[in-house]
């Protein structure tokens, strides 16, 4: 993980699927554990869908709420 990778959480949409359109780190806990479960897509969105389901498995949002303020 690098730290611009937290940052691409909060501001990276979703790019197909039911969430398109949503910001990677609003993605529901339940469809981040189906990725997990199913398969990551390849490339970054499927790095970052691995690293949002690991934040948001061990309760750790809340930690990106100081990027969400950022201008």
């Amino acid at each position: 993980m690098k730290p611009e990778d937290l940052e691409r959480l909060v501001t990276l949409e979703m790019p197909f699927g039911k969430y398109k359109g949503r910001v990677i780190a609003d993605l529901p806990g339940n469809y981040l554990t189906w990725f997990a479960r199913e398969g990551f897509p390849a490339g970054e969105i499927g790095r970052l869908l691995a690293l949002m389901h690991e934040i948001d498995h061990n309760g750790l949002k809340t930690l990106l709420n100081p990027l969400r303020k950022r201008p």
